[in-house]
């Protein structure tokens, strides 16, 4: 036990010592634009890749896990299509943070996520993660229901229902402003209203990327946490939320014939 305590302290100083060498050397805005486009990479193309590959490399697992039968399933040329939609959301995404980060640079601000020597403690991510996880759910539950309302539904959010039996990818197969507004806001807002360290917001992003890959993918495993998704993807009119949280205070937990919105 000692050993292993050693080697985690020396871990945990060399981790230390590398991202206060990272903060000394780079300025904020590179560090949060690298920082934050390295974990898109790792946590949700990554991840998608390998959900979408799934069928390829193990297709008895595959059909078995599968949530909706194959003649539902996406065609290869609505695959691509859906790749290409998810690159130029990224880079129009990316456009946008670079503005914004060299907007605030000018106006001699250095970033709105905390970029200091120190990391954060396990105590102070596991409280912000949490908050994080809750203002989430307010903004995204809201914002996506607002997106069913069907004067906005028909001119941006019908895109991403394009996909009635969900892939990874589709997860972000969306309207720019729908990309902007319900999948990127609710995710980076939280951690900067609350003053998070970058590393903390990063933590808290690669879960919600892992998350959304996830319950996009069209699989039962993990706790068969794609069905409640999958099937508003099926249905259109309920689990509008990520936690669940709201669609129980709501109601909206429940299939409704009649409901609009």
């Amino acid at each position: 036990m000692d050993a292993i305590k050693g080697s985690l302290d020396q871990i945990l100083l060399q981790t230390t010592a590398s991202w206060a060498h990272i903060v000394a050397k780079y300025s904020p805005q590179k560090i949060e634009f690298v920082g934050t486009l390295l974990a898109q990479v790792l946590t949700f193309w990554l991840p998608s890749i390998c959900y979408m590959l799934l069928e390829v490399v193990a297709p008895s697992f595959s059909e078995r896990h599968k949530i909706q039968p194959a003649p539902k399933q996406p065609t290869p040329r609505e695959i691509a299509r859906c790749f290409m939609v998810v690159v130029q959301n990224q880079i129009i995404a990316s456009i946008l943070h670079l503005t914004l980060l060299s907007a605030a640079s000018h106006a001699g601000l250095k970033s709105t996520y905390r970029i200091e020597t120190s990391l954060p403690g396990p105590i102070e991510i596991l409280r912000d993660v949490f908050l994080s996880l809750l203002m989430r759910e307010a903004l995204f539950y809201y914002s996506h229901r607002i997106l069913h309302i069907p004067s906005l539904y028909i001119p941006i959010h019908k895109k991403h229902h394009r996909f009635t039996a969900p892939i990874a990818l589709a997860a972000q197969f969306a309207h720019p402003i729908e990309h902007i507004f319900a999948n990127t806001l609710p995710i980076t807002l939280p951690p900067q209203l609350l003053g998070s360290h970058i590393v903390t917001f990063w933590i808290f992003l690669a879960y919600e990327l892992v998350n959304t890959a996830t319950v996009h993918s069209g699989y039962d495993f993990f706790w068969h946490k794609a069905r409640a998704h999958d099937l508003h993807h099926e249905k259109f009119n309920l689990n509008y939320g990520s936690l669940g949280l709201l669609d129980w205070v709501h109601g909206t937990d429940k299939l409704k014939k009649h409901r609009t919105v």
